[in-house]
């Protein structure tokens, strides 16, 4: 080895040091990523937002997740105990193998309408690289402006309203057809008497006629004998 592949190693070398004892090479370091935003309806049961980490040389140890709620009021911490229990108002389910963790809102409410964020942790670490959190999912929770009673009512009203316009066009069309149909049959029944009576006219100029025929020959022949 040359001296100036020697000089180049101890310079390299002195880099790392300085850069080690700084907190940047070999320092934990947490990436966190959240969706910015999501939006559900009032009538949803519940609500379950992701937290995506990636970290650079931590220890092979599970890190802590931590989550926070920003809303209306003062920031407060959720879950410190875990809510591992679906019966809670939040709960965490934690797939640390593959780098994600999940909190769950139960039982919506447009009160749960804030800023989630997670946080994720290596608390033996000293370097602050080591805690990081993400920039927060905002969660909207859209009021329903009926609940489901009225909903219910409304459907069932809005079905017997169709029903009552469906016999209705059916009785107008009936009502309209036999309406139709009634000059039709009058006219008919006109022109049958009307062709009665022309006939009934025909056969008396007819017989008029013959009779008339028969009395003007008479004189004539009272007149020969």
């Amino acid at each position: 080895m040359g001296p100036v592949s020697t000089r180049r190693s101890g310079l390299q070398l002195e880099i790392s040091l300085i850069l080690f004892q700084l907190g940047v090479v070999g320092a934990c370091t947490v990436y966190v990523l959240q969706p910015g935003y999501l939006e559900v309806d009032y009538g949803s049961d519940a609500v379950t937002m992701e937290c995506n980490f990636s970290t650079v040389g931590c220890p092979p140890v599970p890190p802590k997740s931590l989550w926070f709620r920003c809303g209306t009021h003062q920031p407060e911490a959720l879950c410190l105990d875990g809510c591992k229990n679906e019966a809670d108002k939040f709960t965490v389910k934690e797939t640390l193998d593959r780098d994600q963790v999940f909190l769950t809102v139960n039982r919506l409410s447009p009160n749960d309408s804030a800023i989630y964020i997670c946080g994720i942790a290596f608390l033996d670490e000293l370097s602050p690289s080591a805690k990081h959190t993400g920039k927060g999912t905002t969660l909207v929770v859209r009021e329903r402006l009926f609940s489901k009673e009225v909903r219910s009512f409304l459907i069932v009203l809005l079905a017997l309203l169709s029903v009552y316009v469906t016999g209705v066009s059916v009785a107008f069309i009936v009502l309209f057809k036999s309406k139709s149909n009634g000059p039709r049959s009058r006219e008919t029944k006109g022109s049958k008497k009307k062709s009665a009576r022309r006939i009934f006219q025909e056969i008396a100029q007819e017989l008029y006629h013959k009779r008339y025929v028969e009395t003007s020959h008479l004189p004539e022949e009272d007149g020969r004998h």
